[in-house]
């Protein structure tokens, strides 16, 4: 079973969403929180699988709280979110969450995503991610967070996959394209997550549009 703690400060919201995940056979919502400061206790006291997100709580922000939950190593975060390109998404991806979820998703494609991010696969929607990183790569030049130096820790192989990452593909589609085994690919990604520091692929992912790789 992938055990789900739900966060979402609209309690008709939650109430949809733990709906939706109680349907499914292998998923059990193990708690609902209301806001970000009871999402960090529950987190800490339920040890799920994955906390499922919202950005705008009231307390404790989502991406303040998502920095909590992965810091401490208490769970994956997947976000929920009302906007596609907003800058609460940016600050939790960067805070380490696994992945986000606009909110108007359907229920097939929240109980598919959730079941990603528990596998291991961080980049939930593809597509959704690779505009979610095309926008922050059109922002403004600001001081670079990362410099080319970092990728001296990589084989040649794991940069290959880390810009696979920047373009937003899943570990079936790196596998294709570089042709190499699916199970090789997580090893590559795990390894490259480690050596950069790392606590996500989506991390990874804005990393090497930011070194343009």
């Amino acid at each position: 079973m992938i055990r789900v703690l739900v966060a979402e400060d609209q309690s008709a919201v939650r109430a949809g969403l733990v709906l939706i995940l109680g349907s499914a056979p292998d998923i059990e919502v193990v708690g609902e929180a209301a806001d970000g400061e009871q999402a960090v206790s529950l987190a800490r006291e339920l040890r799920p699988d994955l906390v499922l997100m919202d950005v705008q709580m009231p307390r404790l922000d989502g991406v303040a709280a998502t920095r909590i939950v992965v810091g401490e190593q208490l769970a994956d975060v997947l976000v929920l979110t009302t906007f596609d390109l907003d800058e609460y998404v940016f600050g939790a991806l960067r805070a380490g969450a696994a992945g986000f979820l606009l909110k108007n998703t359907d229920a097939k494609d929240l109980i598919a995503a959730v079941r990603t991010v528990a596998g291991g696969e961080g980049i939930v929607a593809p597509a959704v991610t690779r505009r979610l990183i095309a926008e922050f790569a059109a922002k403004p030049v600001r001081e670079p967070t990362a410099d080319l130096a970092v990728l001296r820790e990589l084989t040649r192989r794991e940069r290959e996959v880390l810009s696979c990452l920047g373009e937003g593909l899943s570990n079936a589609a790196v596998a294709e394209r570089l042709d190499m085994a699916e199970a090789t690919v997580k090893t590559h990604v795990s390894r490259l997550l480690g050596k950069l520091g790392l606590r996500s692929r989506v991390q990874a992912a804005v990393l090497a549009q930011e070194l343009g790789i």
